[in-house]
């Protein structure tokens, strides 16, 4: 086997499938790329045993095989080049059993050894139930705002994902981890009824991957499957089993105060304040009258406080609820809005933030927070 290849499109093939490769496998073949070398096509792929990414990239050869390459030594390796052209060429290990993976540059050559490529799992295949395209920007917009608002508890694993929810009129993307709660609405992204969560390693993936991007993304799936393809990349993935929570039946209909603001304006006032606040609970209280924010944190472990009035509009009767700084202020952080709506119907009732502008009109955006009770 030997195929000439360019540095530079080698290391970004590696870089946008390593990311799903743990560092602690448990079948350590899977510590490895598997090349898969068609004449002039390298396929390469990468897996955990539960999420496999691939991707192609041009080549020169004519030859037909495939090798397992270890994936920390080969990626630390290449990063030590610039943009240029190696000669990849296996042959049999002369000091002992198995197979040598050669890399010639112009003056210097280096070998790593390979492990079996048989004993790499096949990749893994599914009956089809259904499908949908969606335009990689609105997938990547959908990933941005939903992702941080997952759970990490494995106690309640539906939670540590995202739901797709496709209908006929409108499209939910929604993420909770049962303190906050995010949904992405686009109507127009229709498909016939359907959903299925998807969870968060292989999102994260495709979200900073697909920054760049600019093709549709057809995504093919059944009850446990999940196929994701566009370009020159597919990624397979099983999908969390369970039933999402009903996430409408937390979101107050009624929400007669109104607070609008500016988006950077009450960001940097919350992160002020938060480092006064108490570091178990991260709360900080919104008092709001007239059109004065004032927002109070306080540690009275330490003496530590802080008090902020930030003008703004606010409709509504004299209210005063906490929420957790760290969850407001990771919320403002995903929003690009100039300026931002916060909802309130009850001090012990959940808050709503939705920005004002910055959206196009197919699609919504409702962040919801649950307050935080006692100072």
């Amino acid at each position: 086997m030997k195929f000439i290849v360019s540095s530079g499109e080698l290391q970004k093939a590696l870089q946008t499938v390593g990311g799903v490769i743990a560092t602690s496998q448990s079948r350590p073949i899977l510590e490895n790329f598997l090349f898969e070398l068609s004449e002039n096509l390298l396929k390469i792929t990468a897996s955990d045993g539960e999420t496999t990414l691939i991707n192609s990239i041009e080549v020169k050869s004519d030859e037909d095989a495939k090798i397992a390459v270890p994936a920390k030594i080969f990626q630390d390796f290449l990063k030590t080049y610039g943009e240029q052209p190696l000669t990849l060429m296996v042959k049999d290990n002369e000091e002992g059993s198995g197979q040598l993976l050669e890399i010639l540059d112009e003056k210097d050559n280096f070998s790593v050894a390979l492990d079996n490529a048989e004993d790499y799992p096949e990749i893994p295949e599914f009956d089809v139930a259904q499908s949908v395209t969606i335009p990689s920007g609105v997938l990547s917009e959908a990933l941005t705002n939903t992702l941080f608002a997952t759970s990490n508890d494995s106690l309640r694993p539906v939670m540590t994902g995202v739901l797709f929810q496709f209908g006929e009129n409108e499209t939910n993307f929604v993420s909770t981890d049962s303190h906050r709660l995010v949904v992405y609405k686009r109507t127009d992204l229709i498909a016939e009824p359907m959903e299925f969560i998807m969870p968060k390693k292989p999102l994260t993936i495709f979200k900073n991957i697909l920054n760049n991007a600019n093709e549709d993304v057809t995504i093919e799936f059944n009850e446990v499957m999940a196929k994701f393809s566009f370009g020159t990349n597919i990624w397979i993935c099983r999908l969390i089993d369970g039933k999402y929570p009903n996430y409408a039946a937390v979101i107050p209909k009624e929400n007669p105060n109104v607070l609008t603001i500016n988006r950077n304006l009450l960001l940097n006032a919350i992160r002020r304040a938060s480092i006064m606040s108490n570091k178990s609970t991260n709360q900080i209280r919104f008092k709001l009258s007239a059109n004065i924010l004032h927002l109070h944190a306080e540690d009275t472990e330490y003496a530590n406080k802080a008090d902020m009035q930030v003008p703004c509009d606010y409709n509504g009767e004299d209210i005063n609820i906490g929420f957790s700084s760290k969850f407001l202020t990771e919320m403002l952080s995903v929003l690009s809005s100039d300026d931002v709506s916060m909802r309130f119907s009850q001090a012990n009732k959940p808050g709503i933030l939705k920005p004002v502008d910055g959206l196009d009109e197919e699609e919504s955006l409702l962040m919801l927070s649950m307050p935080v009770i006692g100072m």
